[in-house]
């Protein structure tokens, strides 16, 4: 649970390395209040008119919510980039339609480097286990 703030935390800290579980995590939170929102704003929007959810309050403070959680985000994917000894500029490559995003999401589902790399040391303590282990 700890984990899944830590991007807030870091707010706009783009330097070091983020487990895939703090990314994951953070990503989940940010779904469920998303979903949980929209689902509210519907049923506020209930009463005939499509556009009616729209202008909701609840539609407001979800445009909020995403505007709050723009910068973590991408500071969470730069630092998974960086845990998996990549650079942020990684991120651009998204921009290429359906191809950058499945690139993205391997990087994200890949194991980070083991030990210390040029982004930082290890946020599970790597060289350590690695060792003992």
């Amino acid at each position: 649970m700890n984990l899944m703030f830590q991007p807030l935390r870091k707010y706009a800290d783009f330097q070091g390395r983020a487990r895939r579980s703090e990314f994951w995590l953070f990503w989940l939170f940010t779904f469920v209040v998303s979903f949980v929102l929209q689902i509210v704003g519907g049923m506020m929007g209930a009463g005939g008119d499509p556009t009616a959810m729209y202008s909701s309050p609840v539609m407001i403070v979800l445009l909020l919510f995403c505007l709050a959680i723009l910068i973590p985000s991408i500071a969470v994917a730069i630092r998974r980039l960086h845990d998996t000894d990549r650079s942020g500029w990684w991120l651009l490559i998204g921009l290429i339609p359906i191809i950058g995003a499945l690139v993205l999401l391997v990087f994200y589902v890949l194991p980070g480097t083991v030990g210390a790399n040029k982004f930082g040391e290890d946020p599970k303590g790597g060289e350590a286990a690695a060792v003992a282990g």
